[in-house]
């Protein structure tokens, strides 16, 4: 048996995705037979007795693998236990006999289209900057908006230090004192739009997330779940593999 990466063993365990498997790396959180790993380190899996924040790690073996999609209401966070006590994403979901944790994030006062699994491969490539996934919008600004507004945040804004890339910006509904946008980005940075908006003075009242790639929101409800249908898993895996969705 070939020894393999620590945070792989973690991510395919179902415990969490591959990233968040190297961020407890990084913070000393994980141990191998009682001594702290570092990135890069290998165990055999089923073999060495890994811990990741005091849970061990549990290699299951012909495990199902669940692809969720959630409509996340505002007012819930994207991590599975949260030391504020905080109601959670996961706290919604009831009766899945796996663990599943979240795609990537949405902040406490946005809401949409959430994804969760338990298959860290494919949580690892959605998120992985190097496939450009796109994720849609609906975004309620206000007061209003100018064309010179519109261009900043479509050409990039400057966030961190370091420019967004180009997106797409399209006017929805216009009203006196509100304007309602749908914006595209292909980037995954920490509240992305809710900066660039800021970035260009335009105030969030509201923020959805309607799509990420080829998989649309659509009629879910706010709370409400399902599992992916077969045609969607096969349309984002594809998507994937092109590199760009």
């Amino acid at each position: 048996m070939e020894k393999v990466r620590i945070q792989k063993i973690i991510a395919e365990s179902g415990f969490c995705s591959r990233r968040k498997a190297e961020e407890y790396i990084s913070k000393g959180k994980v141990t191998v037979n009682g001594r702290p790993c570092t990135l890069g380190d290998k165990a055999l899996p089923g073999k060495d007795l890994i811990v990741v924040d005091g849970i061990k790690i549990e290699v299951a073996k012909k495990r199902r693998l669940y692809y969720i999609m959630l409509h996340k209401p505002r007012g819930y966070v994207t991590t599975m236990n949260d030391e504020l006590d905080r109601k959670c994403v996961t706290d919604l979901l009831k009766g899945l006999p796996e663990r599943v944790y979240p795609v990537g994030r949405l902040d406490k006062n946005s809401e949409g289209l959430l994804l969760l699994t338990n298959d860290g491969s494919f949580a690892n490539d959605i998120m992985h900057p190097s496939r450009h996934v796109s994720k849609t919008y609906r975004v309620t600004v206000r007061p209003d908006i100018s064309d010179e507004q519109l261009v900043k945040l479509a050409s990039g804004v400057e966030l961190d230090g370091r420019m967004t890339e180009e997106c797409s910006v399209v006017v929805l509904d216009k009203q006196p004192g509100r304007v309602v946008l749908q914006m595209t980005i292909h980037e995954g940075r920490n509240r992305q739009i809710r900066r660039m908006c800021e970035a260009v003075g335009l105030e969030v009242a509201r923020l959805k997330r309607t799509s990420i790639g080829p998989l649309r929101l659509g009629m879910l409800k706010p709370g409400e779940y399902r599992e992916l249908k077969p045609d969607e898993l096969r349309a984002i895996r594809t998507a994937i593999t092109k590199g760009k969705v």
